[in-house]
């Protein structure tokens, strides 16, 4: 598999050639975005889907021609000639990850803090972040889940079975042996259970390394899979998958599988944690950044504040904006902590700001008025706006907005790879 087309967020992509070596625009040939230009169109969002239009934009450009520019969805397509689009992160680490190899590490870190992300055990000294696309990389966080399990060792069950045997075991079923061995006196035709691991999550489990092993371009990830397919010699690989899968049960006893049933369910069903549907067949694996830094910064926030005595609520839920003549509006700040009668709101924002006062900043004006909302109701002066930091605003002075009327948003900036430092500088400001 060739190497993916490398874009990040907010990146546009042409195919002038008069502009292919312009530092604005990344070049794609003719052919492949005549390709990508189709993708957008047909894949449109149905129930539990997204539209493409979600995550990329077509516009047109004098002189330029059509140009598609990247939103804030991170991850991998794959369009249905195979060929590979990788989107990363805008993260700023400057001329030292020319090749984003720290990019796809950081950004494989923040995923892992998102709830229904099914990586959260993972040696992320042990993946070839320098070697794999993204893809490979998920391909490999789930063998290591696998490797997991099979450590821990696979569970079996007692299975029924029915058989036609020389020696009496279980229980005889009459009327098949009347039926089978009228002639056969030597013989029992008999029902019993057997301790096998011929289970639904093992039989997944084989199917999803099986159907891997054809999809891995990587020589690392096909070793692996064969070294585990070992472990599983003796499981039938699923052929029904939406059979196995209605008849899993996570319990205590099966919480090992929890997270590889959620990727075998990617991988096998072609599901995604963004999906798509439209009239060809793509490979997409495409999360939203706002989220992705929302669940980062707050999985973070709780274990450098709550030790320091501050309760830290997640989403807060309880307020709205109205509440006459019923409740409408509810507000849900990305954080509300509170520490004996004080109360602070962190609010996380995906964006890039700029260091230009009078266009404030970059700012939105509807997140201030979102702000100053979240001020009135909980009843605090101590707002907080997260952004991640870039080169244009590091080590910038403090900015600081004051309301006149007891509301103050203070701005603070994440160094999303060195973000526990970043959390205890804001300690040390509150």
């Amino acid at each position: 598999m060739d190497k993916p087309f490398e874009v990040k967020e907010f990146d546009s992509i042409i195919c002038n050639d008069d502009y292919r070596d312009d530092e604005k625009y990344k070049y794609l040939n003719q052919k492949e975005f005549n390709n990508l230009v189709t993708f957008i169109h047909e894949f449109t969002g149905d129930t539990g889907s997204s539209d493409a239009l979600d995550f990329m934009n077509i516009s047109f450009r004098r002189n330029v021609g059509e140009v598609v520019s990247i939103k804030n969805y991170v991850g991998l397509i794959q369009l249905k000639n195979g060929f590979q689009i990788q989107v990363l992160p805008k993260i700023s680490f400057g001329e030292e990850d020319k090749e984003n190899v720290k990019t796809k590490r950081v950004f494989l870190k923040m995923l892992c803090s998102m709830k229904d992300f099914p990586g959260k055990v993972f040696n992320d000294a042990s993946l070839k972040v320098d070697q794999m696309n993204l893809y490979e990389l998920f391909i490999n966080m789930y063998l290591q889940e696998v490797q997991q399990l099979v450590k821990h060792g696979i569970k079996s069950d007692y299975m029924d079975h029915e058989d036609n045997l020389r020696y009496y075991k279980g229980k005889l079923l009459v009327n098949q042996q009347l039926k089978m061995n009228f002639g056969h006196k030597e013989r029992f035709y008999v029902s019993y259970g057997e301790f096998h691991p011929n289970r639904p999550e093992n039989r997944i489990v084989k199917a999803t390394l099986l159907k891997l092993y054809k999809l891995t371009a990587s020589l690392e990830n096909s070793k692996e899979i064969r070294q585990l397919l070992i472990a599983f010699e003796k499981v039938d690989a699923s052929v029904n998958y939406a059979k196995d899968f209605s008849k899993v049960v996570i319990n205590r006893n099966t919480k090992d599988y929890e997270m590889l049933m959620q990727w075998s369910k990617v991988f096998l069903m072609d599901k995604s944690f963004t999906t798509f549907s439209g009239s060809t067949v793509a490979k997409s694996l495409l999360f939203p950044m706002e989220s992705v830094y929302e669940s980062y910064v707050a999985q973070k926030v709780k274990k450098v504040m709550i030790p320091d005595g501050w309760n830290v609520s997640i989403q807060d839920k309880g307020q709205y904006l109205f509440t006459e003549p019923r409740r409408q509006f509810a507000l849900r700040p990305d954080i509300v902590m509170k520490r004996g009668a004080r109360t602070v709101i962190l609010d996380t924002k995906w964006k890039s700001l700029i260091d230009n006062e009078r266009r404030n900043y970059g700012i939105s004006q509807h997140d201030m008025y979102q702000m100053y909302a979240y001020s009135k109701k909980y009843n605090t002066s101590e707002i907080w706006l997260l952004y991640p930091v870039n080169d244009e605003m590091r080590n910038h002075e403090q900015i600081k907005f004051e309301s006149g009327d007891g509301t103050t948003v203070t701005l603070h900036f994440v160094e999303v790879d060195k973000i526990d430092d970043s959390l205890q500088e804001l300690k040390s400001k509150l």
